[in-house]
């Protein structure tokens, strides 16, 4: 029960998921093996002179005939909903008591325009747009206060779900969902804690996000057909689609699991991390940082790159990340890279949510074993000589996965998940 350095072996025994092709594990892993895209033309705000009117939306039951919630309350609803579905499979937990810690990566939470200029035109009631007077206008909201408390969704989890000790709330851009669970994989490593709850979750498909990536030039103007917008590792590729989602895993030493009967899912059997602080949003054209996590998460594992069956990609569909991502295959594989494929050409790029939906399907994939196809393959890209699996899941045999997060920033983080012993 211990790994090659000595350290409990970690093992998942429940998964949750919501994206935009469904709510729970069967109706979205279901999706995915159909090729079926959750891209949409956004409903949610107007559009209106806008570059981008496409994202990968969730429209939860309780928006139903009422105003869409605050991204923070969708954040906190759809990790709820994961955190139900993985601590029930994993019969842990009954009556708000989780024998761990739980660690929940999620966006930088703010204010959003509608609340904002609410607030301004109350604060006109004086010199308008005087400090004084906005200061009197948000004076008692507390509710708002409370909603955009980048620790508080954490923490009303954690009462939730009864997990022990302080909750830990972190962002890593693109790589959060992927860093909640290597936080929680070394948690159980060290012996602090004999599970953990990991949570992935973004609800951000809202005027000033969409606003602000597009700015950047980072998303797809693909809006004709939204189901073809998401095209990685395809030459004509233009950027990612925006997306929403919440993926948790109860993870636990495998000891623990096997003592108390519960069924494992799959090993959590290594996970590697390298920052490159190159740019807030380019990775460095060497690829140091990228290759670097991908080698540490595999030595992490106690494997050889010859021994990856599968890349579940970072796989975004920008022109940069898509590239460099090639040169990280190639340098970690060489000539005999093992196939990979990009869920973000189905769901989208759910951004914090990302790296922990990926390590749900890669452990989905393993149980399976079948990889999901990355759709809206095309026209292959002559710079990218991989085995992306173009349109239509394939059966294959799968026994570890390398699951890619790579992050604005240069954060960048990997995980090899195994198949159960």
């Amino acid at each position: 029960m211990r790994d090659h350095l000595g350290r409990p072996i970690v093992a998942v025994t429940g998964i949750g998921l919501v994206t935009p092709l469904g709510f729970g594990v069967a109706e979205s892993w279901a999706g995915l093996l159909a090729g079926r895209s959750g891209i949409s033309r956004i409903t949610r705000f107007p559009t209106e002179h806008l570059r981008t009117t496409i994202a990968g939306q969730v429209v939860l039951p309780e928006e139903a005939g009422r105003e869409p919630l605050s991204s923070p309350e969708r954040v906190e609803r759809m990790a709820a909903l994961a955190a139900e579905e993985a601590v029930a499979e994993a019969g842990i937990g009954a009556r708000a008591n989780f024998p761990g810690p739980l660690f929940l990566g999620m966006p930088p939470v703010e204010v959003e325009w509608p609340s904002r200029l609410a607030l301004a035109r109350q604060g006109n009631g004086g010199e308008a747009g005087s400090y004084p007077a906005l200061i009197a206008a948000a004076t008692g909201q507390q509710a708002l206060f409370e909603s955009c408390l980048f620790g508080g969704v954490g923490e009303r989890l954690a009462e939730r779900f009864g997990t022990r000790g302080a909750p830990i709330s972190l962002t890593t851009a693109c790589a959060t969902g992927a860093s909640s669970i290597q936080l929680g994989v070394e948690a159980i490593q060290r012996g602090e804690a004999e599970a953990a709850l990991c949570i992935g979750a973004e609800g951000s498909v809202q005027p000033e996000a969409l606003i602000r990536f597009s700015l950047l030039s980072a998303l797809s103007a693909r809006n004709e057909d939204p189901t073809k917008a998401s095209r990685p590792f395809e030459k004509s590729r233009d950027g990612f689609v925006m997306s929403e989602g919440a993926a948790a895993l109860v993870l636990e030493s495998l000891e623990s699991a096997r003592a108390r009967g519960a069924t494992v899912l799959g090993l959590v059997l290594g996970a590697g991390e390298k920052a490159d602080s190159f740019h807030r949003t380019r990775s460095n054209p060497d690829g140091g940082a990228i290759i670097g996590a991908m080698r540490a998460a595999i030595a992490d594992a106690g494997l050889e790159p010859g021994q990856i069956d599968y890349v579940n990609a970072h796989g975004t569909g920008t022109p940069e990340n898509d590239k460099m991502e090639t040169l990280g295959m190639r340098a970690v594989f060489g000539e005999a890279s093992p196939p990979i494929s990009s869920n973000k050409s189905m769901i989208g790029h759910t951004l914090s949510a990302a790296g922990a939906i990926e390590a749900a399907f890669s452990l989905l994939t393993i149980r399976d074993q079948r990889l999901p196809p990355t759709i809206n393959h095309e026209v292959p890209d002559p710079a990218i000589p991989l085995d992306v699996v173009p349109n239509v899941a394939r059966d294959a045999k799968v026994t570890q996965v390398l699951s890619n997060s790579f992050g604005f920033g240069g954060q960048n983080v990997c995980l090899v998940l195994g198949a159960a012993p």
